[in-house]
């Protein structure tokens, strides 16, 4: 019989507090009058990241304390051991669900599916892109917890012939993926959440744990989640924390939420719950509410007004705000590249290191700006980690894995050669250095100019010709023995995936090896050897379904294996600094919050268009809307610009061509007029100090050289053209005439007159 209380328990937490920190607090002064008190709290968190967060936070208010701590989970991605482990009640013949299968063996058994659709296997790489594509799909299906079922209805049969392809296409999914997962014995990974998630919620409705029950921080998004909350909200010691909820809306404005406004997820969750947001309570995990007069009060009666839906605009001259109140703590940054806003923000960011215990942290989604702000920082010798991730084709040895399967796929032409061998992983088993002077050579002597034949034995016969030295004849001849397997499989019409990539690491290896460490060593060490590694095997774990495939589509399918994935770091690196995700920054705090890349498209990102679906498709099967995703990183916008210092920056330009800023900031200058910009605008400060980080203070005049060369060390005579190009340009004559300089030609040039002479005799 159920024991669910009929009142839910769902309590918020403004934004601008301290999310995790309020949140520690509450507990410990509830829930610690005796040392095993603790232990029997179970706290669910939306990942694992607010888990560690949360660990932090009860760190810092028992000023460091050793204490046992409560039971923390997240659900977001919640996995059948943890249930077990920490105890959360589920019984064995609930919890018991077939395996997930892996996203690379997923994405590999689609495009077998696919290509055996297609004519042959030239179509491999466009294979595993839609595979991937058709992987995402199944992901929206099962975590919206639909069914295939309605596609064939979407659209009557005589309106839409095209749409018919498509739904013949996506058989794939609809029935032939099915089998193939019964007969693994496996279900999808999103599949597998919700079943786990979905036990948990009935056996706790059925059954509530003896303990306290708290589920905080999670927005609802996923369908599963929401039913989760709802009983833990009903439960007897249970309650639901939801982040930042806008108590202060009028019901007009409520009414009119759409999917891109940041409160429409917090109303979508709350209608799951069964809720009424008039019964959600400020208290008690905060100990007293703000005023009028408080800056982040105002500041957070600034943005709700500011980001409330159109059709709720015309309030707007009815509204009384102080704004000088709501922008104390607020500055502008409008920098005019992206060089300028990396700059700026990382002197943000030094500039907080001079001050005692005091945090910042950089927000953006765009990787592009989070990876120039940690090359900046670098000045300073301060490494401070991207806790997005970095994509493993930008890491150290991801480009070498990439540059090594060029290098033997183009029979080592001259460009894709140079690019390898000069990479800082290269070696071939002698002294770095050596190894470059050889490389440098091998350029000099036969890569510049027209290209040799192809191949090692190309390099090797243009060597022979030039007259080169024994040595570095030798040298070719050991570079082309460690690529010899590597090459002969290349050379073949079609190959297994599976063994290409294996003679691909083997000559990697060898080629990264020195005089003082084996090419393994070499290869896979530090954060993203280890990666690289992982990623390796995930691969050859995951390839045999996939067909053989023509060798020479090798790289760019080892390209498109390899972007889907990302390379996270070690948890911290510098204590003080961080650079953050949205997703990331969920719950997060600190001192001072930078939110960089404040342009339409970076922040918010561009609706993604579905492949598959349209618009009203979607609507009518089920899936939520493109502008979610933009209602969810307005969420993550609201939260963070409510912290007590914050930092709104942005690029006029990106990549030479303007940009628009943010729909947020434009609605705020619409709402508060130009004192955005003329109260806190701080451009010429940050952008300014970091121009003159690279300005030398002193600068002496220099003067233009002047070679005297002795008089037998001059030219006799010169033709008329070489007489003018001395008046214009004296220097170009004592260059070449003098000190005997030659421009160098081109890597992989044109064949000249000369050679074309040659070519004829």
């Amino acid at each position: 019989m159920s024991q669910l209380k009929t009142q839910p328990s769902v309590f918020s937490i403004p934004a601008g507090t301290p999310f995790l920190d309020a949140l520690a607090g509450e507990i410990l002064n509830r829930h610690s009058h005796a040392p095993l008190d603790l232990p029997r709290v179970t706290v669910l968190l939306p990942t694992r990241r607010a888990v560690r967060g949360l660990r932090e936070a009860f760190l810092r208010a028992g000023d460091g304390r050793p204490r046992l701590l409560p039971v923390m989970q997240p659900i977001g991605d919640v996995e059948e051991d943890e249930l077990a482990v920490n105890n959360l009640g589920t019984g064995e013949d609930e919890v018991e669900q077939p395996t997930e299968i892996s996203s690379l063996s997923r994405q590999m058994l689609l495009a077998r599916l696919i290509l055996s659709r297609s004519d042959g296997p030239d179509e491999s790489v466009q294979a595993l892109r839609l595979a991937h594509e058709l992987g995402m799909l199944l992901d929206q299906v099962h975590t919206e917890e639909l069914t295939f079922d309605a596609l064939n209805d979407l659209v009557p049969e005589e309106f839409a012939a095209h749409w018919q392809l498509t739904l013949d296409f996506l058989k794939i999914v609809t029935e032939n993926w099915p089998r193939i997962l019964a007969e693994r014995g496996q279900i999808d990974p999103a599949d597998r959440r919700n079943r786990l998630i979905g036990a948990l919620a009935r056996r706790w409705e059925n059954e509530p744990p003896p303990g306290p029950v708290i589920a905080a921080g999670s927005t609802g998004s996923i369908p599963a989640t929401a039913q989760l909350l709802g009983v833990v909200a009903k439960l007897p010691q249970g309650s639901v924390v939801l982040p930042g909820l806008d108590t202060t809306l009028d019901d007009r404005t409520w009414d009119e939420l759409d999917a891109s406004h940041p409160q429409f997820g917090m109303k979508q969750l709350l209608g799951r719950m069964g809720v009424s947001r008039h019964e959600v309570e400020l208290s008690p995990f905060l100990s007293s509410g703000g005023h009028s007069g408080d800056p982040l009060t105002a500041r957070k009666a600034l943005l709700s007004a500011a980001l409330r839906p159109a059709e709720t605009t015309d309030d707007w001259p009815s509204l009384r705000l102080d704004t000088n109140a709501a922008l104390k703590g607020v500055s502008f940054v409008e920098a005019p590249g992206l060089t300028e806003e990396a700059g700026a923000i990382a002197l943000m960011m030094r500039e907080v290191l001079e001050r005692p215990g005091q945090t910042a942290a950089l927000v953006t989604p765009d990787r592009d700006l989070a990876r120039r702000v940690a090359a900046e920082l670098e000045r300073w010798d301060v490494l401070v980690d991207d806790s997005a991730g970095v994509p493993l084709m930008r890491t150290t040895p991801g480009a070498y894995l990439r540059l090594t399967a060029e290098l033997v796929a183009a029979q080592a032409a001259p460009v894709q050669l140079l690019a390898a061998l000069k990479h800082p992983l290269s070696a071939g088993g002698d002294a770095p250095a050596e190894f470059r002077a050889k490389v440098r050579i091998l350029e000099s002597v036969i890569l510049r100019g027209p290209r040799p034949a192809l191949g090692f034995e190309g390099l090797r016969v243009a060597l022979a010709n030039t007259g080169a030295n024994a040595p570095l004849i030798e040298w070719v001849q050991k570079l082309s023995e460690m690529a010899a397997q590597f090459s002969a499989l290349l050379a073949q019409p079609v190959v297994e995936f599976g063994d290409l990539l294996r003679a691909h690491v083997d000559f990697a290896e060898r080629l990264a090896a020195s005089n003082d460490a084996i090419g393994s060593v070499n290869l896979w060490r530090g954060d993203a050897g280890e990666g690289a590694a992982e990623f390796i095997c995930d691969v050859l774990a995951s390839a045999d379904p996939l067909p053989p495939v023509p060798p020479r589509e090798y790289p760019a399918l080892l390209d498109a294996l390899m972007s889907t994935r990302v390379v996270r770091p070690r948890y911290g690196r510098h204590p003080r600094l961080q650079i953050w995700g949205p997703l990331e920054a969920r719950l997060q705090h600190a001192d001072l919050l930078i939110l960089g890349g404040l342009n339409e498209g970076s922040w918010p990102p561009e609706a993604p268009n579905d492949p598959w679906l349209s618009r009203p498709m979607r609507e009518k099967f089920g899936l939520p809307a493109p502008e979610r995703r933009i209602g969810l990183s307005a969420h993550d916008f609201a939260q963070a610009a409510n912290a007590s210092r914050v930092v709104l920056c942005r690029s006029r330009k990106v990549g030479g061509g303007p940009t628009v800023p943010s729909r947020w900031l434009s609605r705020i200058k619409a709402f508060i007029g130009d004192a955005l910009a003329g109260q806190t605008d701080q451009t010429a400060k940050w952008v300014g100090w970091h121009a003159d980080l690279d300005t030398p203070t002193h600068t002496a005049p220099a003067h233009p050289p002047q070679p005297r060369p002795p008089v037998v060390a001059r030219p006799r005579e010169l033709s008329v053209t070489g007489i003018e190009t001395w008046m214009r340009d004296p220097y170009s004559v004592y260059a070449r005439r003098i000190l005997k300089l030659k421009p160098l030609e081109a890597l992989d040039a044109d064949p000249g007159a000369a050679e074309r002479g040659t070519f004829i005799h």
